[in-house]
């Protein structure tokens, strides 16, 4: 049977090119998926400013809260405290420990600001930087290694947001963007001196590095220790966290993909064997058997499925590579990770496309071995039965998980969290739907065809009985319409929907109207500054990071922690957005904290009670409720004096000043006048403010507004390959409507009636599906069911749906109609 599924291949060139093409872009999917997943998983980073440390020491980057089975990643570098260093030296084998003490040290030229890092000058070992020229640096000076600098130079640093200015004692060849101080100075620049950043550890010559690795270990509990690739990441503390959220979109788009993949091939394969059912039919009237038969359909997939994936290959690997810079230049993958995408990619993209190939010919050659000879005597193509019992169990059970999802996001799922469970179920439900797709499809067309008859006349009669004679084989062309619609439909607008909802909760109590913004930090007198400039009514320092809640345990946050924002001491009029329903934030100062009203009900907290919490570096603090606040659900966030959060964050800084006006007051320009004086700082309006709030979920958005866009690609392939094939297997019936005295054009507009049919069946069932998607997830997110966005996105999307189904289908029956009608034709 294998020699006749190689012969069949050479005239059934249309059915087996879709499913080709299905493969390949399938293949190409699933591996570049693979291979950002491998890249998270490896997070390669090549050690360079510690490249000549063999063994370095780093905090430990997460903390698990008590009770809790899964640890929380922390966000600011956790740090060495001080005092290990010498436990450190002491072990067996090593020589030297050496501690870095980094801190921002932004370098002020001529035109710019250029955001660098400061270091003790014994660090410079670790990499190792060379002198060029010059000395070591004493108090007031500095080693650079900033091109064009030289002995003897004035630089200024902008350094805890003022500006000092150093002498240049040498120029050192190494990594750039770093300058170092003496270790006496690097001490007091540091925000913390108590904890180095990282220790580098130097071993004696011969010195088995494992075995030092696994004494150093013993030492305390809560560092890390790297070696080989690994220390690169001590370098960059914030590779971790960005680490795990590669893993999860490659993990969680990877399943979506290839389960995409798995139905767009399979209703491809199934297609294909539905409309040869009159050969099959007469092979088994000639006495073939039904293992035959399907021994030719799953030879016939292989062989049709295993170049493809080879050919997928291909363009696989330069997608993966392209998806990974794009995610790393837009910050939600670290562009010092060197991208990996090695065999297991290849095998997950090829296994998930042949499993997926060799499942739908199975499921087709099942049907299709069943046929019993008698029927190569009638008409087979016409299908009538619409579907059976198994397609009917699964079509039902995926509506059910569909509804289970809807019900769980509408009643449990509060905020950004409803996603969680919105978007699995549109995938229930585009399957559920598809999988049932005869009788949706009857549905639906009984409500379009009185209007489309009105309008169309006697063009859409004929139409309107071809589509009724042929309403299962119909299904076919409107699922994949279907699909396309309802995938991206409710994907965009959830992203849309959440903006809306995350820009609206943060701007509802946001009471600044000026902010103050600076990459390189702020100093506290700033603020203070600020705050006597005419027409100022309240200005406050704004600071972010995440912390985790360790007591009480049933803190009703998940491990990815709670958001923290740190603010100044204020008045009811103060800056901070929140709304008091309990205390005041004058009291905010030292160990305090302001709780939203859900979450100290949650915890059974009021004003004057205790809370323990580890902050973004992993220091525990034990802080006092001084107010309580209204938040909305699923966007809450703690609130802790801004010198507090601030302390521990990585850099130490305060980068944002929320300003308040008195009514009628024009601040800007005198704000302008105190900015100038500290370089770096730029005032801006409360709109930059609410861009940097939703700056993640901007990011979030882009990141799925890519990858949706490429499963509405590879949808519309099966879209074109759908009613491509179907178009070409009615090229008899377009002959015999010609011989009985129909013109091309009568058929064109018998077709077009056809496609507009579809068209509407698709969007409307996609559509369907999408709500069932987006009326509970925006229930969930916001204070409406209404799902929000610009209207251009679904006119987009039903615009692209309608111009792939029309000319899928009239373009290649216009070249079928111009042969004669009396042309003798086969069916693919």
């Amino acid at each position: 049977m294998m020699r006749l599924a190689v012969r069949t291949l050479r005239f059934r060139k249309g059915g087996f090119i879709a499913t080709f093409v299905a493969v390949v872009f399938g293949t190409a999917i699933v591996m570049a998926c693979g291979g950002l997943m491998e890249t998270g998983i490896r997070s390669n980073v090549s050690p360079e400013r510690l490249a000549a440390a063999p063994i370095v020491v780093t905090g430990k980057q997460s903390h698990l809260r008590p009770g809790a089975e899964d640890a929380t990643a922390l966000p600011e570098r956790v740090g060495v405290p001080t005092d290990l260093v010498a436990k450190i030296r002491s072990v067996e084998g090593v020589s030297d420990a050496i501690g870095d003490l980094t801190f921002p040290a932004s370098l002020i030229g001529s035109s710019s600001l250029t955001v660098a890092e400061g270091h003790n000058w014994s660090s410079a070992e670790l990499a190792p930087y060379k002198l060029t020229s010059g000395r070591a640096p004493n108090a007031g000076q500095v080693v650079s290694t900033t091109a064009g600098t030289k002995v003897g130079d004035r630089v200024t640093y902008v350094i805890d947001g003022d500006p000092e200015t150093f002498t240049v004692s040498g120029v050192a060849r190494g990594p750039a963007g770093h300058a170092f101080f003496s270790d006496h100075e690097a001490r007091q620049l540091a925000g913390n001196p108590a904890r180095f950043a990282d220790v580098g550890v130097l071993l004696a010559p011969g010195t088995d590095v494992a075995a030092v690795k696994d004494r150093i270990k013993a030492i305390d509990g809560g560092i890390t220790v790297s070696t080989g690739i690994d220390r690169g990441l001590a370098e960059h503390p914030g590779t971790e966290s960005q680490r795990v959220a590669l893993i999860s979109i490659a993990g969680s788009f990877g399943g979506i993909a290839a389960m995409t993949m798995m139905f767009v091939v399979a209703s491809t394969l199934a297609l294909s064997a539905q409309h040869r059912e009159r050969e099959f039919a007469l092979l088994r009237g000639i006495g073939t058997t039904p293992g035959q038969v399907r021994r030719m359909i799953l030879g016939e997939s292989m062989l049709v499925s295993i170049p493809a994936v080879l050919v997928g290959v291909v363009p696989g690997v330069f997608l993966g590579r392209f998806l990974f810079d794009e995610l790393g230049s837009h910050g939600v993958a670290s562009p010092v990770v060197e991208f990996s995408q090695g065999m297991i990619p290849f095998a997950a993209g090829a296994g998930a496309a042949i499993l997926a190939a060799i499942g739908a010919a199975l499921i087709a050659a099942r049907k299709s071995a069943k046929i019993k000879p008698v029927e190569a005597l009638v008409e087979a193509s016409l299908q009538r039965k619409w579907f059976g019992w198994i397609r009917l169990l699964f079509g039902l059970l995926f509506l059910g998980g569909g509804l289970a999802l809807l019900i769980v996001t509408a009643a449990v799922m509060t905020g950004p969290l409803a996603g969680a469970t919105a978007g699995p179920s549109v995938l229930c439900w585009a399957i559920g739907v598809a999988l049932l797709g005869p009788f949706w499809t009857k549905a639906v067309l009984a409500i379009w065809r009185w209007p489309v008859q009105l309008l169309t006349r006697v063009n859409g009669r004929l139409a309107i009985r071809n589509v009724t004679a042929r309403s299962v084989a119909m299904s076919a062309a409107v699922m994949p319409v279907m699909l396309a619609v309802g995938i991206s439909t409710a994907n965009l607008y959830m992203q849309t929907t959440q903006m809306d909802a995350a820009s609206e909760a943060f701007t509802r109590d946001l009471k600044a109207d000026t902010v103050l913004v600076s990459e390189a930090g702020m100093s506290t007198a700033l603020v203070d500054q600020v705050r006597a400039v005419p027409g100022v009514a309240s200005a406050s320092a704004f600071v972010r990071s995440t912390g985790v809640i360790d007591e009480p345990r049933n803190a009703p946050f998940d491990e990815d922690g709670a958001p923290l924002l740190g603010v100044d001491a204020q008045g009811k009029d103060g800056t901070a957005p929140v709304q008091l329903t309990g205390g005041s934030l004058t009291d905010l100062t030292g160990s305090t904290v302001a709780l939203p009203d859900y979450v100290a009900g949650k915890m059974d907290r009021r004003v004057g009670s205790d809370i323990t919490m580890t902050l973004g570096d992993g220091t525990s603090v034990k802080l006092r409720v001084v107010a309580t606040f209204a938040a909305e659900r699923g966007y809450e966030s703690i609130i802790l004096p801004a010198t507090l959060v601030a302390a521990h964050t990585t850099d130490g800084l305060t980068k944002q000043i929320l300003v308040r006006s008195t009514p009628g007051a024009d601040v800007q320009p005198a704000l302008a006048k105190v900015a100038a004086a500290h370089p770096g700082v730029q005032v801006a309006d409360r709109d930059t403010l609410v861009a940097a709030n939703a700056e993640d979920l901007q990011t979030q958005a882009w990141v799925n507004y890519m990858l949706v866009g490429m499963l509405i690609a590879y949808t519309a392939v099966s879209v074109v390959n759908t009613l491509v094939s179907t178009t070409l297997r009615r090229r008899r019936e377009f002959a015999l409507q010609r011989l009985t005295g129909s013109t091309r054009m009568q058929v064109l507009r018998m077709l077009t009636t056809e496609s507009t049919l579809v068209t509407l069946a698709g969007i409307t069932l996609g559509t369907l599906v999408a709500m069932a998607c987006l009326l509970p997830f925006s229930a969930a997110v916001s204070t409406s069911a209404i799902p929000t966005g610009p209207l251009w996105i679904f006119l987009v999307i039903i615009g692209a749906a309608a111009v792939l189904t029309f000319g899928s289908t009239l373009v290649p029956a216009t070249a079928a109609l111009r042969h004669s009608p009396t042309q003798p034709t086969h069916a693919d």
